[in-house]
């Protein structure tokens, strides 16, 4: 399903920063343990480029945010060797099932792809099932400040996916 919704860019300026940042320290605040909102708007202004990563991104109705998703180099402070990551996929309750989560990947993936990255990564505790409907495989699954996660990949290179370490041979 398309959301049909517009997707902005959102820039450091934007007065939309502090919903948004808020809304990812709501959800997401218990895995940066001591980080501050106000740490966390100021993390997350750094994270609006203008192009490439750092991009934040939001569905919109009107002058409204609904939904949000980052591409940002670094999501996992014990994982830094994993880049770039799509980070903070979130959509208002009363908005979710219309597609735009799915939207919303689908641009960050693209903007990734744009800036020459082919394989990327995120980490979710619960929505592995949405990110496999959209092409996302399982690398690790483990414990992160105190939640089971797993961490995904995208792979957008024309080869396809990267076979998992398992399988590669030796």
């Amino acid at each position: 399903m398309e959301s049909g919704l517009p997707l902005v860019r959102i820039d450091a300026l934007s007065p939309l920063v502090p919903t948004l940042a808020g809304w990812a320290h709501d959800q997401w605040g218990h895995l940066h343990p001591g980080r501050s909102r106000a740490a966390t708007i100021a993390t997350f202004r750094a994270d609006c480029g203008s192009q490439g990563v750092p991009s934040v991104f939001a569905a919109m109705d009107g002058e409204r945010p609904v939904g949000m998703a980052s591409l940002v180099a670094d999501d996992m402070s014990d994982r830094r060797e994993l880049t770039p990551w799509l980070a903070s996929v979130f959509v208002l309750p009363e908005w979710r099932g219309r597609g735009i989560a799915s939207a919303l990947v689908r641009r960050v993936e693209q903007e990734a792809e744009d800036g020459g990255h082919e394989l990327f990564y995120l980490y979710t505790p619960d929505q592995q099932s949405l990110y496999r409907q959209l092409g996302w495989e399982d690398l690790e699954e483990r414990e992160y400040h105190g939640e089971t996660v797993t961490i995904m990949r995208r792979d957008l290179s024309p080869r396809g996916p990267v076979p998992s370490a398992a399988a590669r041979p030796v």
